[in-house]
């Protein structure tokens, strides 16, 4: 009986197209994972432009109430002030005698998300929206929308809705960290 064996010693090498394969799989599987941490971004920097841009609607909005019914300026103030801002959990306001009282009802409305509806529910505006306007003097009115957002930041300045957007200790958004607000100024001439 004869064995056949080849001339060439016994390599050295046995088994390492399975650690390049092993290796690719790994590389590969860190790919993945980074992908897919970065569509978890995506969707929260998606959410955020459009809270954001939601909230400029309704900014403009009471920018332009006010500014059109400019005799009556002062009392959007007293019906939407930054200790008690419209929207949130709070009832919206329902009197309809004055143009102020019809405008402050529907922009509470509309802060609340009533634009657009969903199976019976509110789903037109931002998470947690609440509106303030505040008289800072001399004619000009500072209207404010505030509302949640999804990752901390650091707490913004104006005071609309402080401490209104904190959440159980041990979260990430403790002290406003969460709470956007966008704010502009009407100013109303005096025209007498």
């Amino acid at each position: 009986m004869e064995i056949n064996r080849s001339s060439s010693p016994p390599s050295a090498q046995r088994g390492t197209s399975l650690i390049e394969v092993l290796v690719t799989i790994v590389i590969l599987a860190i790919g993945l994972l980074g992908l897919a941490g970065l569509q978890a971004r995506l969707q929260s920097s998606e959410m955020e432009a459009y809270q954001r841009a939601q909230a400029l609607v309704l900014l403009n909005d009471m920018a332009s109430r006010i500014a059109t019914n400019r005799t009556n300026a002062s009392s959007y103030a007293a019906a939407a002030p930054t200790t008690a801002p419209l929207g949130g959990t709070a009832a919206c306001p329902t009197a309809t005698a004055t143009r102020q009282q019809t405008d402050v009802g529907e922009w509470c409305n509309a802060l609340k998300g009533a634009g657009e509806t969903l199976g019976g529910g509110n789903v037109g505006a931002m998470v947690g929206g609440r509106g303030c306007i505040e008289d800072i003097g001399g004619g000009q009115y500072l209207v404010s929308v505030a509302w949640q957002g999804m990752t901390p930041i650091s707490a913004p300045a104006p005071a609309c809705g402080q401490g209104l957007y904190n959440g159980a200790a041990g979260l990430a958004c403790t002290g406003d960290l969460c709470r956007r607000v966008i704010t502009t100024v009407v100013r109303i001439g005096n025209l007498t």
